[in-house]
Formats: structure tokens, sequence, C-alpha cells
């Protein structure tokens, strides 16, 4: 069982080695890197490549460890004893399996996404240790042991807005996700836009790095961000001279699909004034 890509998911050589280094190790892939770079996709993609069902666990930041193993619904139970329901006879009729459980109980090999992990509080991944790393849990409710059938393939998310805890780390293959290089782009987009004009992905491309990396950037623009941008240009049918000769192109054309905050917009507003005024 080996992940090599997919048509639509354009992944270098070291990701497929993490991914399949995770696979034969049997630990959790943790996926590192920059909002927009195509860490929860990744999950898709190797559910899909590989044939197996996907389940998604959707972090916030009032998610608790203890929802992805399960929930006691007491209240329910209280309320149907006062309504002399016979299911309160059987206290496992108000036991709601959490996203690991569905994992850990299905008759196949299943991917597991963690989403975002990074949004939930400190003591979140501490307390999933033991559970991902012996695969099974207890269900104090029911006096049982819950073991999974097989051994999911977990992928774990992170944009780093948290410091994760040293003992979950050990437990993980780790992976960083670093931003496309320009040639790496523009295989992403031919993907998504295939037969675009190639003057029109250089020029947008080109456009699109010198936003990245202009001095002072905020939130500088994503993968996501690129395509989204590169979609509207070809929906307006901008030209790449229209990219490159425009007065103002130091403000992009369509730059909300780029720019998403309104200091980054004044930065550039400011660049093309000055821009304008040596001209």
């Amino acid at each position: 069982m080996r992940f090599s890509g997919t048509p639509d998911y354009v992944a270098g050589k070291d990701l497929m080695v993490a991914v399949n280094a995770a696979i034969a190790l049997e630990r959790p892939l943790l996926v590192k890197g920059e909002p927009g770079t195509g860490k929860t996709e990744l999950a898709f993609q190797i559910s899909g490549a590989l044939g197996l069902r996907l389940i998604q666990w959707n972090i916030k930041s009032t998610t608790r460890a203890a929802q992805g193993l399960y929930e006691y619904d007491a209240v329910s139970r209280l309320r149907d004893s006062q309504l002399g329901d016979p299911r309160v006879n059987d206290i496992a009729n108000y036991i709601r399996r959490g996203k690991l459980w569905e994992a850990f109980a299905a008759d196949e090999k299943v991917v597991l996404l963690i989403d975002e992990i990074d949004k939930a509080d400190i003591e979140f991944p501490n307390d999933l240790l033991q559970e991902l790393d012996k695969m099974e849990f207890y269900v104090y409710e029911t006096d049982e042991t819950v073991r999974a059938r097989h051994r999911p393939i977990v992928i774990i998310t992170s944009n780093n807005e948290k410091e994760l805890p040293d003992a979950f780390l050990r437990r993980c293959f780790f992976h960083y996700i670093r931003f496309p290089e320009p040639e790496t782009l523009a295989a992403i987009v031919e993907v998504h836009h295939p037969g675009i004009k190639q003057d029109l992905l250089r020029a947008a491309l080109t456009q699109f790095y010198e936003i990245r990396e202009q001095p002072g950037v905020k939130k500088k623009p994503s993968t996501s961000e690129a395509l989204d941008w590169i979609r509207l240009l070809l929906a307006e049918d901008v030209e790449a001279k229209d990219l490159r000769d425009s007065p103002s192109k130091i403000l992009p054309r369509l730059h909300g699909a780029l720019l998403k905050n309104e200091q980054d917009v004044h930065l550039f507003e400011r660049l093309a004034f000055m821009a304008r005024g040596r001209g």
C-alpha cells in the first residue's frame, strides 16, 4: 500500500516519501505548512488513491479530545426515564460514537483526518496520546475496551498556531509542506486549468511571487488563493499583456482574491502611487 500522488494532486517526492513512511511505521502523519498549501486535501487524495474511506474530524477551539472517542448523553437518558422509555435500561443506547471510535470500528482500513489540531486547547494532543499509540480506549459507562479492527492511516494537520507537546510529536512522523517553487505551482495550476495560455501563466505567477516577496506583506497569498486569482483572470479573459502593461500593475488586477486585509491593500496602493509619481 503506497501513495504516489494522483492526477489531481501534485505531490513532491519528499511528501510521497513522508506519506509512505508513516504508513509503513503505522504512525500518524503530522503535516504542517502555510494555510492553503494542500494539507487537508492530502488526506482526501490519499483516500482516493488507495481506495480507502475517509473519516474527517474537524477540530475547533471548543473541541475536546473525549468527543473523538465518545459522548455519554445523560440528559437524554434522564428525559427518557421520566417518560418511562424502556431504552433507559441499556446505557449503550446513550453512547454517541466519535470519529476515532468510527475509525476503530470500521470493517476495513480507513483514512482518519484530524484537521487543524492546533485550533484546540494545548492539552488536546496529550489527551489522545494513548489512544493514537495503542489504537484502543476504554468506555467507562459500558465497561468495554474498544480496539481498532484495522489500524487506520491517520493524517493530522496543523497551521502551526500553537506548539504541540513533545510527547505527541514523538509519536508522529512529521512533514512540512514548503510553499511550492514556481515550476511546481505552474504544474498545480495546469492541473486545475488545463490548456491555460503559457504567457498568461508566466505573467500571473511572476506577479504572484512578487506579491509574496514584497517586504511588509502581512498575509502572503497561498496556493489556493493563487488558483482562485488565476480562475478569475481566465473568467475575465485577461491577457498576459494586461497584467504586464497595466500602469497600476503593482496593485494586481482582481486583487481581492490575493490580498485579504486592508493593511496589505494599503501597502500596494502606496507602492502604486509612488510608482506613478516616479513615472
